[in-house]
């Protein structure tokens, strides 16, 4: 273990350590076609992701859709885009590399987004492997981001306090977790949010790529 400050590393996951647009695209579109309502563009699910998969079919259905066809939305999407979530997603240019290394200097990592948990594994286990030590996402049983009990869970399964960890990810709702649970937080500019709408949230910390993303970490202590 470490003996510097910071002893674990807790990222988002989309947008953060991986580009999953195209596939969240493409199965929101699927479910939306299937339901015969209106398809998405990309930059319209680039807006509306963040919050869940709950959240991106609410956002997605036109306005007045019933509660009914929301729910039946959402438990396809579910399904299907546990079996397409990996047709176009891959890690942003220089992620894998750099949790490589972090990994072999002692921090610990884990992963904390609100993707559907049972997606958000067999992504972590084909991209990551054993690097990453703990992936907690969408279980319906705790509260999601901005809460900050998903965190507190991570921080608990990999015994080390807020004081030691930073969090890592690139929205509004990664902005607002770290402030909710009082940590540091550094805010990735080549996710799914332009800086001006970080800035607004109060992010301090930018990391343009994954060279400055290592710096600011280390400068952390």
């Amino acid at each position: 273990m470490k003996e510097n400050k910071i002893k674990a590393i807790l990222f988002d996951m989309d947008g953060t350590l991986m580009n999953t647009l195209d596939d969240l695209t493409n199965s929101t579109n699927y479910i939306l076609e299937k339901n015969n309502l209106p398809k998405r563009t990309k930059e319209e699910v680039r807006n509306f992701v963040g919050h869940g998969i709950k959240w991106t079919i609410i956002r997605a259905v036109p306005k007045g859709t019933s509660e009914e066809v929301i729910e039946k939305c959402y438990r396809e999407m579910l399904v299907y885009y546990k079996k397409h979530s990996m047709i176009k997603t891959a890690p942003y240019k220089g992620v894998k590399e750099l949790m490589e290394r972090l990994h072999k200097e002692g921090y610990r990592i884990a992963i904390i987004t609100n993707k559907a948990e049972a997606s958000a594994k067999i992504i972590t286990e084909k991209f990551f492997g054993d690097i990453v030590d703990f992936t907690i996402g969408d279980n319906e049983k705790t509260p999601l981001k901005p809460s900050p009990d998903n965190i507190y869970r991570a921080l608990e399964n990999l015994g080390i306090n807020k004081e030691e960890a930073v969090y890592i990810g690139d929205s509004e709702v990664d902005v607002l977790t770290g402030k909710n649970s009082s940590m540091e937080m550094i805010a990735v500019l080549w996710g799914f949010r332009d800086k001006e709408i970080l800035l607004e949230n109060g992010a301090k910390i930018f990391a343009e790529d994954v060279f400055a993303l290592e710096k600011e970490i280390k400068k952390l202590g």
